[in-house]
């Protein structure tokens, strides 16, 4: 593409027209973003420039880029989501919750260690769209890039690859969408303020703090779902 470097956008304008255009919904597709030479033709820059404005957002967490799957506005599905559908049908919320007690406490004390500055704004950000929300859907969704920016934060790609296919595994698995049914505005309520607690402790680099706050947490969820099953097999009798 021809363009005068005088009258084209610079990286960090083009970078915010981006987050504007990703927060209106206006160029994703089910969270994941047009090819870049869409997205260059859109926007009137080059794929070299766009490029650059592309690298500020995955700096800040704004979008994840995995090689063979393309650039995404949300958590990218597990490169072998195909292959534990089969195990989503197997497991329990127990089996799950079991795993990521054992996970997830661990990512958190790594993602206190290692986060850089401005992923650790980037997390708060996150946080903060988890707070004082009535609709479990919005919570959910909200829940689900909060965790996964802790998760990648922790800088292990295998860490990393065994949390994506926890979540593989919950996105299929039918009790994870009734759950929501049962969220009560109340629980929401407790577990943005245990958010706010566990983000700060990465904030501070308190990584025996995060790893306690993220228990502490899950314990909640985890009591939570279980209950709600109870409550859903009682309403079926």
């Amino acid at each position: 593409m021809n363009q005068n470097p005088q009258t084209a956008p610079r990286e960090d304008e083009l970078a915010e027209r981006l987050r504007g255009a990703i927060r209106q919904g206006d160029i994703l597709n089910d969270g994941r973003m047009p090819p870049e030479r869409a997205l260059a033709e859109h926007f009137g820059v080059s794929r070299a420039r766009l490029r650059l404005a592309l690298g500020l957002l995955q700096e800040d967490g704004t979008i994840y880029r995995r090689h063979g799957q393309g650039t995404f506005a949300t958590p990218p599905p597990a490169t072998n989501a195909d292959s534990l559908r089969h195990l989503a049908r197997q497991v329990t919320p127990s089996d799950v919750m079991e795993v990521r007690l054992e996970v997830e406490p661990a990512l958190a004390a790594l993602a206190a260690d290692r986060a850089r500055p401005q992923e650790i704004e980037r997390l708060d950000q996150l946080m903060r769209a988890t707070l004082n929300l009535s609709d479990p859907d919005a919570y959910e969704a909200a829940d689900d890039m909060f965790h996964y920016k802790i998760a990648e934060m922790a800088r292990n790609p295998l860490f990393l690859t065994v949390y994506e296919s926890i979540r593989a595994v919950r996105r299929e698995v039918a009790w994870t969408s009734r759950r929501r049914t049962y969220h009560a505005p109340e629980t929401l309520q407790i577990l943005g303020e245990q958010h706010m607690t566990l983000n700060d402790a990465i904030a501070r680099r308190d990584s025996l703090g995060a790893a306690s706050a993220m228990e502490q947490h899950l314990l909640t969820v985890s009591k939570t779902l279980l209950r709600d099953r109870v409550r859903k097999i009682e309403i079926d009798l």
